[in-house]
């Protein structure tokens, strides 16, 4: 970690905690004697991963697409332990299917928590943040697919662009009133996680059921555990990196050739994603 942002003894807040990379970034997080407020949707979850840890952590069911309810989480970690050093913007969600047959809802689901979930955040913890005066750290979590948009995950890959965006716009804000908060963006690659465990509408196109099929299995076989994923992410934040791409191996050649395309104006090619 970055030598400014308190490890030991510093508190640790994380949104989408009860599964997958929100896991493996708390487990951590406690390992290097961090305090932890960690927030999910799904409380008996949250409730049963929380009972998991040894450490003292504060639980929270919280609905990121509520700013009151990320409000209220600001509030409580302040209360419980009196300061924040890492704010994990990290609650996302998954719909599959075709642009024009994913459903209005399911298109607003992935909008409200991928990105406003992440604005609530900010709106919610910069203030205190800004107002404690000490130097602190947050990490958006946004994806590799916010930079290499795929077929058939339209919402997803729209929502991790913005947050793209949103995090770099938070990071130039920053600088320019001269903040000790710095920001990092999170984008990960293959993670073992649920993320593809409830991507479907009612009415499944059978391209879509293949496409997820695929992509469980790859991150199957290729993905990192959480607990491996969120190793990489916190060596990342003690090198004081913006950009934590903990798969780099799998990626960078996909960055470089969508660079290129982008450079000499040509047609985008489909994803490989056995690439990845």
């Amino acid at each position: 970690m970055a030598e400014e942002v308190e490890i030991r003894g510093g508190v640790a807040v994380i949104t989408g905690a009860a599964s997958g990379i929100g896991t493996g970034l708390a487990r951590k997080a406690i390992a290097l004697g961090m305090k932890l407020v960690i927030a999910d949707v799904r409380a008996d979850q949250l409730d049963a991963f929380a009972a998991t840890l040894d450490g003292e952590v504060l639980a929270l069911p919280t609905d990121v697409r509520d700013l009151k309810a990320v409000e209220a989480l600001a509030e409580a970690a302040w209360n419980r332990f009196g300061q924040v050093d890492i704010l994990f913007n990290n609650a996302g969600v998954m719909a599959t299917g075709f642009s024009w047959e994913i459903e209005p809802e399911r298109w607003q689901r992935s909008m409200s928590v991928n990105v406003d979930g992440v604005l609530n955040g900010i709106r919610a913890f910069v203030p205190r943040l800004l107002e404690a005066g000490r130097p602190a750290r947050i990490v958006n979590t946004a994806s590799v697919g916010g930079f290499l948009p795929a077929p058939l995950m339209a919402p997803y890959s729209v929502s991790k662009a913005a947050v793209v965006a949103l995090t770099e716009s938070l990071h130039f804000e920053m600088q320019m009133i001269g903040a000790p908060i710095r920001v990092s963006l999170l984008a990960p690659g293959p993670v073992k996680s649920g993320i593809f465990d409830d991507p479907f509408g009612p009415h499944v196109d059978p391209a879509a059921r293949g496409f997820v099929e695929t992509m469980r299995g790859m991150l199957t076989a290729n993905g990192l555990s959480p607990d491996e994923f969120a190793q990489r992410v916190f060596e990342g934040l003690a090198a004081g990196n913006y950009w934590l791409f903990p798969q780099p191996e799998a990626i960078d050649p996909l960055f470089e050739r969508r660079a290129a395309s982008i450079r000499d104006r040509a047609t985008p090619q489909l994803l490989n994603f056995s690439e990845l």
